[in-house]
């Protein structure tokens, strides 16, 4: 469970999660559990990123109702402050730079979406939004969940460090004795917290 800032409620920050097209969008959408304790979120399922989400977790997204659906996937309350925002739609708010926004995730990030994000295509709005976050010197932050790595993603990954996004592999660490899936997202998801500076118990720090 995340902890939540003293004065929770006043000036909430604002958080944009876009799930692309590779496996691990349980990331994706345990980050959104965790964000919406402490902030407002809005959410980005590119068209490939809902097809595996679907397969993965079971959980499809529909047209109508996204919103409705996700918060009943996670079993949380439906007046949470959670927006899903279609793909496809580049009007939308989080499209501009002048949007506050305080950081974007990308969990998980699929080498696609890294290439064409890295060559600055920003052809949906979920590439859209993440370039904004460069461009304006936000808070972005991509977990690419793929291996073994060949010299263009690792060209590519190296093109988004130099460009301020944070790179932070899908790589759960085993210190902590996990002992089931959700102890290993866990993990990663908390590594992504700690890099928003959100407090979180998701998983027992090292103590030496």
């Amino acid at each position: 469970m995340c902890v939540a800032y003293p004065g929770r409620g006043i000036g909430l920050k604002r958080y944009v999660i876009a799930v692309t097209g590779v496996s691990g969008a349980a990331y994706g959408l345990r980050l959104v559990e965790q964000l919406l304790e402490v902030g407002e979120v809005t959410l980005i399922f590119t068209k490939t990123g809902a097809e595996v989400t679907a397969y993965e977790l079971g959980l499809v997204v529909p047209a109508e109702g996204a919103k409705e659906a996700v918060l009943r996937y996670l079993e949380l309350p439906a007046d949470l402050p959670l927006r899903v925002a279609a793909e496809d739609d580049l009007f939308d708010a989080v499209a501009s730079g002048s949007s506050r926004f305080d950081a974007v995730v990308v969990a998980p990030a699929s080498m696609g979406f890294i290439g064409s994000l890295a060559s600055g295509l920003a052809s949906g709005l979920a590439e859209r939004t993440a370039d904004v976050a460069l461009k304006e010197r936000r808070t972005l932050v991509v977990v690419p969940r793929e291996t073994p790595l060949n010299l263009i993603h690792l060209r590519n990954l190296t093109t988004l460090a130099e460009a301020g996004a944070v790179v932070a592999p899908a790589m759960p660490a085993f210190y902590q004795r996990p002992t089931s899936v959700d102890d290993m997202v866990n993990f990663v998801v908390g590594k992504v917290l700690d890099l928003l500076a959100v407090e979180h118990e998701l998983y027992p720090r090292w103590r030496s």
